[in-house]
């Protein structure tokens, strides 16, 4: 009988060695040979970016440098700070819209009103309000993500099929038990969709807020690089946003798979 350790390490390589993962990489080399291959023929737009062999060792200098995983480590503070208080207040908030008409009517017009104000529009308004760069960066990177999460909830929600109500009605379930047993459960797709957006969002939001408030972060590297005039290290910077923003959205989407597993045959 195999050990559990080799068959967790059998399940292991099997989910990063695969046919998906293979072709991913192919086609980030086959991007990396052209890239570097138009920058040494001076191909127009690459000619004046710096080619992946520069910006490969920038890397590895900076990989060794401690100030850029507290760079990391700063802009990741930020984004779970602002997304997860926007999944405690935004999910509740939506559900409750989607199942009382009476709350629906009080806030959803309210709502409305203020769902078309970019994020980035709030930045000076919460520097003013709130005491610390570090609050108002993540109020901020708040908004970017509630809006996204309420809308999907409340659409979610709000498109469950009324008869699955009506027959735990009839077989006498309380309001209690449909909420929990049909509601929840039908909204959850709609719920994990509104997150991997909403973290989407915050991480865009969370880079421009940096550079116009912050002092440190991944945003804060990447335009300390442009005014420095180290094009290959603002590379570096918009990579490493790219890196976090797909770890964000891949935990995000692994746990959605792990809390409904009635989704996985498809």
């Amino acid at each position: 009988m195999p050990s559990s350790d080799n068959v967790f390490f059998n399940k292991l390589r099997k989910k990063i060695i695969n046919r998906t993962s293979l072709r991913g990489g192919a086609s980030i080399c086959i991007c990396l040979v052209a890239w570097e291959i138009g920058r040494a023929l001076k191909l127009p737009l690459l000619a004046a970016m710096p080619a992946p062999s520069e910006i490969f060792g920038v890397l590895l200098g900076l990989l060794v440098n401690p100030g850029f995983w507290k760079n990391w480590v700063a802009s990741y503070q930020r984004v779970l700070t602002g997304f997860l208080a926007a999944q405690v207040i935004g999910i509740p908030l939506a559900l409750a819209m989607a199942v009382s008409r009476v709350f629906y009517g009080l806030t959803f017009s309210t709502f409305e009103m203020v769902r078309p104000i970019p994020p980035l529009a709030w930045v000076p308004i919460s520097i003013i309000f709130w005491p610390t760069t570090e609050t108002s960066i993540a109020f901020v990177i708040f908004l970017g993500a509630f809006f996204t999460v309420v809308i999907n909830v409340l659409g979610g929600a709000r498109n469950v099929d009324v008869r699955y109500a009506r027959t735990a009605i009839s077989l006498g379930s309380r309001p209690h038990d449909i909420f929990f047993k049909i509601v929840l459960p039908a909204t959850l797709p709609s719920i994990f969709t509104g997150m991997a957006v909403g973290m989407g969002i915050t991480w865009e939001v969370v880079v421009a807020a940096e550079m116009i408030a912050g002092k440190s972060g991944l945003g804060y590297l990447t335009w300390s690089s442009y005014v420095g005039g180290n094009y290959p290290q603002i590379v570096v910077g918009m990579m490493s946003i790219g890196i976090a923003g797909y770890l964000s959205s891949y935990a995000i989407r692994t746990i959605g798979r792990l809390s409904m597993p009635w989704l996985r045959i498809f």
